[in-house]
Order: C-alpha cells, then sequence, then structure tokens
C-alpha cells in the first residue's frame, strides 16, 4: 500500500509534458527561370555617373527592354552574384541602394526573391516597353566596409556592381550600350571601346552582357599609356603624375612580356588587350584576369622603385597569362550561362596553378624579373608548402573549395588551415610535369609543347573553349606518353609531409636553408619580420604576432595571432633584437625569453628555438649548365 501511495504521490507531482511538436520545413522553390541561349528581344542602355568621387558613390540609370512574355506578369531582375576570376558569389549586393523602378514615369512595386537576395521581382504594367532602373552604388569609404575603388585622384569602376540584367537569359545574349560620365579632366581605359562622346560622358560600342561585365574600367587624373604592340596597352593610373615616370627600359621589358607570351602560347587569345595598373596606396588592391584586359594593383613606386626588387612585377604576367588559361580555356564546370548559377571550382590547379607557374616563367623569360631573383621566389613558395603541416590531412584538390569556404579572409592558422594553396602548390605540380617531359623525351619537349597545343587554339578567338581532366590528360599524353592521369591523381589527393618538390630536385635544384635572407624574400617581406622557418612566427609592426606555424616552437610556447611581444631577452621590442636573439641562441640549450601582451594581460613566455636564423634558397644539383630549370627561365629566341 505504502508503495502505490508513494507512486500516486509522484504521478501528481510530475507535470504531464506535451508532445514535442516536430513541423515540416517549406520546401525552397526557386521562382526565378533559368537561362536560356537565346536572344534577348532589344538593347540594355547603361548609363554611370561616376563624378562624386567625394563620397565614391556611383549614380545608375538603367533602361531594360521588357519582353512581350513578361508584360502584365512578373519579372526578375538579377544583380551580379558569382563573379569571374573571384570563383565565389562576391557580389557586393550590400551596397546597392535607393532602388527605383518605373514603367512609362509610374512608380512600381519591388519586393525582393526570399530565396536569392540578389533578385529583384517586379510586376510589370500590362503593355510595358522597358522598365526605367535608378540606383546608386555606394562603394567602400573606410577598409572595413571592403576595398575601396575611389579615390581623390583615381578610381576602378567595374560594371558588376553597376548594373542589372534580366532573368532567363545567357548573358551573352543580352546586349548592352554604356555609357559613363566621368570626373572633368580624368582619363579612363577599359577593353570597352569608346563609340561617341560628349564633353565628360563617353558612350561604349554596344557589346553583350557578359563581355560588358568582363571589361572594368581605371580611369585617373594622373594617367599614362604605353603601346606594347600585338594589340596589347599599358595603361596606367596613379597617386601622382610623378609615379608615371616609366623609363624606356622598363616599358621594353614589358613589351617583351607581351613577345614572349606570343612565342609561348603561339596565338592572341583576344582581339586587342589592355593591362590596367594603378599604381596606389589609396586605392585597394586588385589583381583580376578578363579575357581583354586585366586589373592589377601595384605600389607607387612599381617604376620609380624599380631597382628595390621585384615588388609586385610577377602580377602583370599572371594576370596576361589568364587571357588563355582561365578566360579561353576554362575547366567546364566553371563555364555558366550567367552570374547566377554557381561556379564549381575543381580545376582551379590548373586555371590558377599553371597560371602561376607561367606568371613566372614570363617574369624570368621577359627580364621583368631576373632569373636569380626568381629562383629565389620559387624558394620561398616552396619552403612556405614544405612548412604547410596541413599538408598531412588536407589535399589539394580540397582547396580548390576555398573560394566558397572564405571570402579570403585572415585564418588564424593559415599554415594548418591551408588557403588558396591551388595557387602556388600548382605551380610545383607544373614545374614537376615539365621536368618530366624534359626528362621522358631527353629533352626533346617541354611544358611549352603543351601550352602552345593546349592554350592557344585559334588567333583572335576570345571565345572559350571548355576542358576537363580527361581532355587535359589526353593533351599531355599527346605532348609526351606518360601515366599522365595516375601521376596528377596523387598529387591532387595526397596528404603527405612537406611540398612535392620533385620538380625542382627533377629541374637540378633542391631547397636548403641558409642564415641570410635572399633579396627576394627580403623584398616579399619587407613590411614584416618573417621569422616561418626561424622558430615559426611572423611579426608585423608594433611587434603583434601575424602568424603562428602549426606544431612550430612559437606554437608549443603558446604563441597565437594577435598576440604582441613587448620584450625579448628583457630588452624592449625591436625586429633587430629578436633577430639578435634568434642568432644568439643558435645552437644553445636556453630559450628566448618574451614578455608577451594579449589582449589585458601581460605574460612571459619561453621560446625553445635554438636553430637560429634560417631562410630559403635553391642550390644547384649537379655541374650541368644550364640546368632544366634554367631552360625553362630562358627567353625563347
Amino acid at each position: 500500500m505504502r508503495h502505490l501511495l508513494l507512486i500516486a504521490t509522484a504521478l501528481v507531482a510530475t507535470p504531464v509534458l506535451a508532445a514535442r511538436s516536430l513541423p515540416q520545413p517549406l520546401p525552397i522553390v526557386d521562382m526565378i527561370p533559368a537561362a536560356k541561349d537565346v536572344p534577348f528581344p532589344g538593347t540594355m542602355q547603361l548609363h554611370v555617373d561616376a563624378t562624386d568621387t567625394l563620397r565614391g558613390v556611383f549614380k545608375v540609370e538603367q533602361t531594360i527592354p521588357v519582353s512581350a512574355d513578361y508584360a502584365g506578369k512578373r519579372m526578375a531582375l538579377l544583380f551580379p552574384k558569382f563573379l569571374p576570376g573571384k570563383h565565389a558569389p562576391r557580389g557586393e549586393i550590400e551596397k546597392l541602394a535607393g532602388l527605383d523602378i518605373r514603367a512609362g514615369g509610374k512608380l512600381l512595386s519591388w519586393k525582393r526573391d526570399p530565396v536569392d537576395v540578389f533578385a529583384f521581382w517586379v510586376d510589370v504594367p500590362a503593355g510595358a516597353k522597358a522598365l526605367d532602373v535608378r540606383f546608386q552604388f555606394l562603394s567602400a569609404t573606410d577598409g572595413p566596409q571592403g576595398r575601396i575603388v575611389v579615390t581623390s585622384d583615381m578610381m576602378n569602376l567595374q560594371p558588376n556592381s553597376v548594373s542589372l540584367y534580366p532573368a532567363g537569359w545567357f548573358t551573352r545574349q543580352v546586349p548592352v550600350a554604356m555609357s559613363v560620365t566621368w570626373p572633368a579632366g580624368w582619363q579612363a581605359a577599359s577593353a570597352m571601346r569608346e563609340a561617341s562622346r560628349a564633353g565628360d560622358r563617353v558612350t561604349y560600342q554596344t557589346v553583350d552582357y557578359e563581355t560588358m561585365v568582363d571589361s572594368p574600367f581605371f580611369a585617373g587624373r594622373h594617367f599614362a599609356k604605353w603601346d606594347l604592340g600585338r594589340g596589347v596597352t599599358l595603361n596606367a593610373v596613379a597617386d601622382d603624375a610623378r609615379f608615371l615616370k616609366a623609363t624606356p627600359e622598363q616599358i621594353e621589358k614589358h613589351r617583351n612580356l607581351v613577345e614572349q607570351a606570343m612565342k609561348l602560347f603561339g596565338t592572341r587569345q583576344f582581339d586587342h588587350y589592355d593591362l590596367l595598373v594603378s599604381l596606389t596606396e589609396k586605392m585597394g588592391g586588385i589583381g583580376l584576369e578578363h579575357h581583354r584586359s586585366s586589373e592589377n594593383g601595384v605600389d607607387t613606386g612599381y617604376f620609380t622603385d624599380w631597382d628595390r626588387g621585384p615588388g609586385r612585377r610577377n602580377l602583370l604576367p599572371h594576370e596576361f597569362t589568364h587571357s588563355w588559361n582561365g578566360k579561353h580555356r576554362r575547366g567546364a564546370d566553371l563555364v555558366t550561362p550567367d552570374f547566377r548559377t554557381p561556379m564549381r571550382n575543381s580545376l582551379l590547379w590548373v586555371y590558377e596553378g599553371q597560371t602561376q607557374f607561367w606568371g613566372y616563367v614570363l617574369q624570368a623569360r621577359s627580364g621583368l624579373v631576373s632569373v636569380q631573383d626568381t629562383l629565389d621566389q620559387l624558394a620561398n613558395i616552396a619552403a612556405t608548402l614544405d612548412n604547410r603541416p596541413a599538408r598531412n590531412w588536407r589535399s589539394l584538390d580540397d582547396t580548390t573549395n576555398d573560394p566558397l569556404i572564405t571570402p579570403r579572409a585572415p585564418k588564424g592558422w593559415l599554415s594548418f588551415q591551408r588557403s588558396e594553396d591551388y595557387y602556388n602548390e600548382g605551380l610545383l605540380v607544373w614545374l614537376e610535369a615539365d621536368a618530366i617531359i624534359r626528362r621522358e623525351s631527353k629533352g626533346q619537349r617541354s611544358l611549352d609543347d603543351f601550352a602552345r597545343r593546349f592554350f592557344g587554339t585559334g588567333d583572335g578567338d576570345w571565345g572559350v573553349k571548355p576542358y576537363d581532366f580527361n581532355s587535359l590528360v589526353a593533351t599531355l599524353n599527346e605532348v609526351e606518353p606518360y601515366d599522365w592521369a595516375g601521376h596528377l591523381g596523387r598529387r591532387l589527393t595526397e596528404k603527405a609531409e612537406g611540398a612535392p618538390l620533385q620538380g625542382l630536385e627533377l629541374s637540378g635544384w633542391k631547397l636548403v636553408y641558409t642564415d641570410k635572407p635572399t633579396p627576394a624574400f627580403s623584398d616579399a617581406t619587407r613590411r614584416t619580420l618573417n621569422l616561418s622557418f626561424s622558430g615559426g612566427l611572423v611579426i608585423g609592426s608594433a611587434g603583434k604576432i601575424e602568424q603562428v606555424i602549426w606544431n612550430s616552437a612559437a606554437f608549443n610556447a603558446g604563441l597565437a595571432v594577435g598576440d604582441s611581444v613587448v620584450a625579448v631577452n628583457d630588452q624592449p621590442y625591436t625586429d633587430d633584437a629578436m633577430k639578435a636573439a634568434v642568432t644568439a641562441a643558435k645552437d644553445g640549450t636556453g630559450p628566448i625569453r618574451l614578455l608577451v601582451k594579449t589582449d589585458d594581460r601581460v605574460r612571459g613566455v619561453d621560446l625553445a628555438w635554438n636553430g637560429g636564423l634560417r631562410f630559403p634558397r635553391l642550390q644547384r644539383v649537379g655541374t650541368a649548365a644550364p640546368n632544366g630549370l634554367e631552360q625553362l627561365l630562358t627567353a625563347r629566341k
């Protein structure tokens, strides 16, 4: 009886719980019409007022013809989302403001699509022939807002930021006539060609929307241009006119770049080409490829500090190469009908990796960078990847997802996370491929033969010819029979310690470390103290730690990105004091004593590193001269 009473009491005391609600989610329905490869009925008109340089505001006026199929119905207008060259949804939709859509002067209501926030639905009145669209693009005025594209002396106008396009058509089927009102006295350059001019308003030749988006502008108060031959023009804007004082010898090396690229690929995959260069400390940096142009942001001393080191002179050879590799020949899964369709990046190790390879080759062949500096830069690349523990768990092919995983945001543990390693590790893969071709053909062929056969497909053709892994392998086998599918498959999927350095070794070099940095290492790290190979950390201004190598001495000491080194061996921190401490500790047994500030705490740290200063360089193997790598970097006659 007592037992029953206890049970009854417990039942009275315990509340009766309601059954857990388990709803079914609403289905996601994509209402935006799929793009069709048929002509768009009409030509869009686009005008951009780019004169507000004080606030960096672009004022947009656009007229979009209405297809008869949409009159009296809903129509979707799209802001470009997946941007070519960025390999990811990087369209700055958050900067679009003041959207006003009218038909026949009547203000229309619009509503953003609930699934795709880059799409705007408009109820089109019956009988409407066109939509008149007005909006502003509020470009960044401070670093945290994004890249600065307008200053008091220059701007970078990207058509994808100042236009909408109609859903339902391939973008290459939508004609657009663009005009721009530029600031008074400014000059502008682009792959777009001028059709007419009225004061500061320039009307450009009508092109399809895809071509317009692929044709950005650099414009500025201080402007210079040089004819490099073969239909290629070097256009430069600068913070001040004095930075545009290029010597004839410097311009000749840029002409050499064009000639060496033509000798390599055998064709021009463009009708004309504009190298757009900004020499600036004010506008945001950029390196972005287009089919008939490229955007290149370099330091103000690009010409005037030429003798200080290579600086960013690798940028132009890299972006120029993209006209052939990446724009003309493109991985099949990167070919999309519009700027809404997701891009798939599985072949970026070719698109970017082989472009990285040819960029360094062409900088040496053209004389933009010396052969020795190029060798030293390759040593930096090889050493960085060789000290990247993330290769133990993350293979090269997976890094092609990085544009989607992270928008190039800083990473706390880069060496254990990896980044877009398909660039530099891809370079090493293609260096090895070149060495294998040379070895197997007994020096009769090289990767040059592949480049001419694969990328140079028809002079003047600036259309797109897609490829896949199998067609890539087939062309390699045409150049030199080998197990290319197996070899490349292993390189793409292997998880291993150390970088794939076999290409360097087959080419007659090995990676070594000395206690003196090469000029190229010093040039690349002039704003930091790079001790990546000397204890495992990189220190920026005011002693702030910018990088810690995973499982390095610095890592084991508990250091992290964001810490600040206040003192070293009881002396106030300076870069020289840190280097002196690392040197003094070499071959000893005691640690380097650091005082480190983390947020609002200060603590002592013992850095157990006794290996001294270590800087990478390449060392010749054997006495044969020139060896494979030297042959690769030699200018073609």
